[in-house]
């Protein structure tokens, strides 16, 4: 399922991180990368703020569902 339905409190390892190469890059960059942890920490109007790899990263809904977990 994609990372923005993954409910508040919650944590996933990450299976799969689609989309274009430029945008897969820059998630990597995040450290959104397969076989990564990832917690969510809140949802606000479909935007995920989470936990990863020791850091709070803030994506938007567009970019939350092209990670699957």
């Amino acid at each position: 399922m994609p990372l923005s339905m993954l409910e508040e409190g919650n944590t996933a390892t990450i299976v799969r991180v689609g989309g274009k190469e430029e945008t897969r890059q820059f998630l990597e960059k995040l450290g959104f990368v397969v076989g990564a942890d990832v917690e969510v920490v809140s949802k606000i109007s479909g935007n995920v703020i989470v936990n990863i790899k020791g850091s709070r990263v803030a994506i938007g809904k567009d970019m939350a569902n092209k990670i699957m977990v």
